[in-house]
Order: structure tokens, then sequence, then C-alpha cells
């Protein structure tokens, strides 16, 4: 998947994305970096649904649920909810990392 452009926030999603200590800035880190990206079917209902699992600058794993909105010709990630890894989520996601490398094609 192509990485967003951007973020939308306001304020249906703001608290929420902070709510497991997570903050803003920290978000934003995973998707400037280079995520591992899976559809999260099981919330999809009522539009597609992603994850973006991915390390922050200062080496912290973070799992964020998002959706893609367009707007002004943007793509933008809209983040719903967002937290930090288990350590043995982390330390599989890291495995995965180093056999799979980030998975771009080039």
């Amino acid at each position: 998947m192509q990485s967003p452009s951007g973020m939308q926030w306001d304020d249906g999603n703001l608290t929420k994305c902070q709510a497991h200590g997570v903050s803003l800035a920290e978000i934003s880190e995973v998707f400037e970096g280079e995520p591992y990206y899976v559809p999260d079917e099981r919330h999809s209902h009522v539009e597609p649904r992603l994850l973006a699992i991915g390390k922050t600058r200062a080496g912290r794993a973070v799992f964020v649920a998002f959706t893609i909105r367009e707007q002004d010709g943007q793509r933008l990630a809209r983040p719903i909810s967002a937290r930090y890894m288990h350590r043995k989520e982390a330390k599989r996601y890291d495995q995965f990392w180093r056999t799979q490398g980030s998975g771009d094609d080039d």
C-alpha cells in the first residue's frame, strides 16, 4: 500500500487515539517510517479499515487502526485508535521485519 500523504485529525479521533498513551506525534511517526499495513477486516463494516504496524523514532512499536480519506486530492490517514505493542507483539514484529524486510518492491 502506498503511504498516505498526511493525517486527518478532528474532535472525533483526537482523544480516542491518545487513550492508550500514544501521542499524536508518535502516531504520525509510524506513518513517516516504514509501517507494515494489514487490512482490518474485522472492523471494516462501515468503511475499509487498516492497521499500520510500525515504530516511532524512539523505537516504540505501535499499532494504529485507521482509514483512508480523500481530501483535496490527497490520501489522508484518519487514525481511529492507537496503542503500544505488548512486549511479545513487538518481538514478533521485529522478527518478522528482519526476515521479510519492508515489503517494498524495488
